[in-house]
């Protein structure tokens, strides 16, 4: 997947990407919509993941390649409004959120893929969310820790995008570790780490095709 991002960076902005992020997916094994209510969850990473490209620009403009839609999007960093594409605003939001916060970034490129299902459950848009943070992150020297990351790709989602999800998505995308489940309290942010060892066992993830989209749901009224 670097590959595949490096070359279609290179071919898009005509350089070498600086940095590329892997951010992955994930499961939960217990505590279905008791993130958002401050409760307990269990999640996992997996092994579907979001990769992103970046590049700072000599500019203030803002040039967002997605590879999997084939489209290009072009905004100002001291002027980012919500898109109608929607892919942009996760994209956005995370740098939004950034500044309002005091940190100084400027325009950059940034080209984004992944092999997480979207609309399966599986938390594409933290994962995307998760990368650019790390991302920029990277590249502007805000030498932000692993928990702060996790917040603003929150604050992205849910001031910028509108969608008033708990923290469990992204912090399992930062956070998470090969072989292991999370015990998190989405209250306090304390986690304490588990073995998750099947032995002859498996858990299966099934991409039944059967879509949804939080935006469309009753989801920010619950």
């Amino acid at each position: 997947m670097k590959e595949i991002v490096s070359s279609a960076f290179k071919k898009q902005f005509a350089s070498e990407p600086t940095i590329i992020v892997r951010s992955p997916g994930r499961i939960n094994l217990i505590g279905e919509h008791t993130d958002y209510n401050n409760g307990f969850v269990l999640p996992a990473a997996i092994d579907k993941a979001i990769y992103s490209g970046f590049s700072k620009r000599d500019d203030t403009q803002v040039h967002l390649h997605s590879i999997d839609s084939g489209q290009l999007f072009v905004s100002d960093i001291n002027n980012l409004e919500r898109s109608d594409l929607l892919w942009p605003d996760y994209i956005m939001g995370v740098a939004d959120e950034l500044q309002r916060a005091g940190y100084k970034i400027g325009g950059f490129n940034a080209t984004v893929t992944g092999d997480i299902p979207v609309g399966a459950g599986l938390s594409s848009s933290a994962a995307l969310e998760s990368s650019i943070v790390f991302g920029l992150d990277e590249l502007y020297g805000l030498k932000l820790d692993r928990i702060e990351m996790v917040k603003f790709a929150q604050k992205a989602e849910n001031n910028f995008v509108g969608m008033q999800c708990g923290i469990m998505d992204m912090f399992a995308s930062v956070m998470g570790k090969k072989d292991m489940v999370i015990l998190l309290n989405c209250d306090t942010l304390q986690y304490k780490y588990f073995p998750f060892e099947l032995g002859e066992y498996k858990v299966l993830l099934l991409d039944t095709q059967v879509k949804h989209s939080l935006a469309s749901s009753a989801y920010n009224d619950r």
